[in-house]
């Protein structure tokens, strides 16, 4: 159970009465001495209420009401999470042994401490957070999540970049010499990263001739754009990279390819992504879905979905479909419609994905998908002076 190097703040419930403990909170981070009582630490059960993980620890359900009525306003116990830790303490004497407080941990940076003795009381209690710029460098050596741990950044940033690239990067087939630099926001924890703030700035190199950069800018029109080309072209695109997280494509695009089934020598012009059986698939791009259902010609269960601009795209052998998905529904870009399987004519699970355009196959790995609408003129400049001191502090790094 981790301790807190801050004082807690002092309690805000009308007419309670601080607890004998706060004076010495600025020594004791939890409100009291920890080192005077029995810990037992553990963590919340999956179905777990309040009532019954205080039962567990030796509270009566009465007691454990009246906390509630105290904590209402500063603890919400619907929003308990499985796992998260707690930890009891007990006063011990030479008959039985009494629980004195408990400590739920609701972040890596803030807790609930419960005062079950004499003295009921509920306070919140946050560690103190540091937020720093940094700067981040990483050539793929063996993988991105090795080669930044190795560099000391903290793997949190990969989702972050992920994320600011979903349209435009696979982030599941890059290469060994591919190259990562941002200029990023974090913050810090006794010593541990907890979060990315936010990533101000990156570029993603691949080879002498592919380079994609990034620029954090909020137009304050509410609009989903964030980040711009350094031509003031949205990252964000008309549709995704891929439609699932998966370990390895199996099969590429080709016109000739010999079916691990059948054994024929056929036109294979998907991308099979190879995943576990219930991987979610999403939906590359806003559209209306044409068929959901069973195809008969070895596909299995299978949806097709019409976007815009005469493109097409199909995802086949699924396990199942997402709630409300049918033939007709609307669906957006990145909603869940479908989860991985091997329905159909198939030798694992997998998802076999398609592209059309105008009726045409196309790679989905080479498709270089329509952009949304671009920077607006008046945010032109600003985003220039962005690009040329963020790329000043990568280039002193």
């Amino acid at each position: 159970m981790s301790l807190f190097v801050a004082a807690c703040a002092s309690e805000t419930s009308e007419g309670d009465s601080q607890s004998p403990e706060s004076s010495t909170a600025v020594h004791h981070p939890l409100g009291f001495d920890t080192s005077l009582y029995v810990a037992d630490s553990g963590k919340v059960r999956s179905g777990d209420t309040f009532p019954a993980l205080m039962k567990r620890y030796g509270l009566n359900p009465a007691l454990a009401d009246s906390l509630l009525q105290k904590g209402r306003g500063q603890f919400d116990p619907r929003k308990m999470k499985a796992g998260n830790p707690v930890c009891a303490y007990y006063s011990v004497d030479s008959l039985n042994r009494r629980l004195e407080y408990f400590v739920y941990e609701n972040s890596a940076v803030s807790s609930t401490v419960f005062g079950c003795g004499d003295s009921l009381y509920v306070r919140i209690c946050e560690k103190p957070v540091e937020h720093q710029m940094r700067v981040a460098d990483v050539t793929i050596n063996s993988s991105l999540w090795n080669d930044m741990i190795a560099a000391g950044i903290s793997p949190l940033l990969i989702v972050e970049l992920a994320d600011i690239y979903a349209w435009t990067v696979n982030f599941f087939a890059l290469q060994k010499g591919d190259r990562f630099r941002a200029v990023y926001h974090q913050s810090v924890c006794e010593g541990k990263v907890v979060a990315i703030d936010s990533v101000s700035f990156a570029i993603y190199d691949s080879g002498p001739s592919y380079s994609r950069v990034a620029i954090r800018l909020d137009q304050k029109d509410g609009s989903s754009s964030k980040y711009w080309s350094e031509t003031g072209e949205s990252l964000r695109k008309a549709f995704l990279k891929a439609p699932l997280k998966f370990n390895r494509i199996s099969s590429g695009f080709t016109y000739r390819r010999k079916h691990p089934v059948t054994g024929k020598v056929r036109a294979h012009t998907a991308v099979d992504y190879a995943a576990p059986k219930g991987t979610p698939v999403h939906a590359i791009g806003d559209g209306s879905i044409t068929l959901c259902g069973w195809d008969g010609s070895g596909g299995g269960n299978r949806i097709k979905i019409r976007h815009m601009n005469g493109y097409e795209s199909s995802y086949m052998h699924l396990s199942g479909f997402a709630k409300g998905i049918k033939a007709g529904t609307r669906v957006t870009q990145g909603q869940l419609i479908g989860y991985v399987g091997s329905t159909g004519t198939s030798t694992g699970p997998h998802l076999d994905f398609r592209i059309w355009k105008d009726g045409v196959p196309i790679d989905p790995l080479k498709m270089e998908a329509p952009a949304v609408e671009p920077i607006r003129t008046e945010f032109r400049d600003s985003l220039t002076i962005l690009m040329e001191k963020y790329k000043s502090v990568l280039d002193n790094i």
